[in-house]
């Protein structure tokens, strides 16, 4: 595949290799790129059928759901429809087998992610979600945990539910929603806390398929840097940013299997010599 590549971003992925290969504390933050490598939509593409007449900004917020509860649920039930039988790509692969053999790598490989897809859980990953999970649902007024039948626990499709009635919370009676952090509304405290300490710690930052440019998530990126961790982004659109070291200009589907691959081959490399 390397073949394939300009040689300007092969050379890119092997410097990436060798500074990754060296280093035992790496943090990862996801976006929605590399979940719409899976066919998964963003929020930045227009909705479809019924849905063309609105904007995911207008419905994907508390007001939203307060004003007209029945909308949002049914836009959300629509959605997970359009989800449930998306599967992990080679980039969700490539970073789970990563974490899997980080221990005998001697590496700690923190994965944080802004998507709400289980497609990290899918593929093997454990995973740190900031925006909360698409297959979860809560009460609206008391935040109690609602265990719903929409998705299975273990992710499989044996329990799915996109009935679009709503349904009242056991507790206090609200309205149940998707455990999701809307516009205006706090990421989970213990979340963040998780991906800030790792981004402090971090020797390495490394963002997939996101701009970087939506806070609070966005200044992971910089908060590792200030703490002298160098910085590397994989997206095929990469944003103006100066912080950035190393930059892979290609979809995570194609240069993560890559990385993984020259990250083995320098780990075999060393332990011959040993």
């Amino acid at each position: 595949m390397l073949a394939e590549l300009s040689l300007k971003l092969i050379a890119e992925v092997q410097c990436a290799a060798e500074l990754l290969d060296t280093q035992s504390r790496i943090c990862i933050l996801t976006g929605a790129g590399i979940s719409a490598e899976s066919g998964i939509p963003t929020f930045r593409d227009k909705q479809t059928g019924l849905w063309q007449q609105y904007r995911a900004e207008d419905l994907a917020t508390p007001t939203a759901f307060e004003r007209d509860p029945k909308l949002v649920w049914s836009w959300y039930q629509w959605r997970r429809q359009l989800v449930h039988e998306k599967k992990p790509n080679p980039a969700h692969l490539a970073l789970a087998e990563w974490q899997q053999a980080a221990d005998k790598n001697k590496q700690n490989v923190t994965l944080v992610t802004q998507n709400v897809d289980d497609l990290h859980e899918q593929a093997g990953s454990r995973v740190t979600h900031l925006h909360g999970h698409l297959w979860r649902n809560r009460c609206h007024d008391c935040g109690t945990a609602f265990e719903n039948e929409t998705k299975a626990a273990d992710s499989s499709k044996a329990a799915l539910n996109f009935d679009d009635e709503l349904i009242n919370c056991q507790h206090c009676s609200g309205y149940i929603r998707p455990d999701i952090v809307w516009f205006g509304e706090s990421l989970p405290e213990q979340a963040w806390q998780t991906a800030e300490d790792a981004a402090a710690n971090c020797e390495v930052f490394i963002s997939i398929g996101t701009s970087s440019l939506v806070y609070p998530a966005a200044g992971l990126a910089h908060l590792a840097k200030q703490n002298g961790a160098k910085l590397i982004e994989i997206n095929p659109d990469p944003t103006p940013n100066t912080i950035v070291d190393i930059t892979l200009a290609a979809n995570a589907g194609v240069v993560m299997p890559l990385l993984m691959q020259q990250i083995t081959a320098l780990s075999s490399q060393a332990q011959d010599q040993l």
